[in-house]
């Protein structure tokens, strides 16, 4: 009888494909999986994403992708932020 995997294991291998370029034949040599089950997940995978645009999980390049733009967001408001510090304890600065 055959391995059985969950639902999100599928998924996640076919994202890997598909939005990490990965190649089929060496996920199904790294994961000991038959790669016309991993073709099969990925063309599964394919239809879903055409039915639905909303990804429930995202890979780890995507992570880091996303990361890296919050990292960069977050950069800029902490400088806005001393900017306006810097403003505030001007306007505030009783007159001598």
């Amino acid at each position: 009888m055959g391995m059985h995997f969950t639902k999100e294991y599928k998924e996640y291998v076919a994202k890997m494909v598909v939005e990490e370029g990965r190649k089929g034949t060496d996920l199904a040599y790294e994961l000991e999986v038959s790669y016309s089950t991993i073709m099969r997940w990925v063309k599964r995978y394919k239809e879903q994403k055409s039915a639905q645009h909303s990804p429930e999980y995202i890979t780890p390049s995507e992570f880091e992708k996303y990361r890296k733009q919050q990292d960069k967001e977050m950069e800029a408001l902490r400088e806005e932020n001393e900017i306006l510090k810097k403003a505030m304890h001007i306007f505030t600065k009783k007159p001598e």
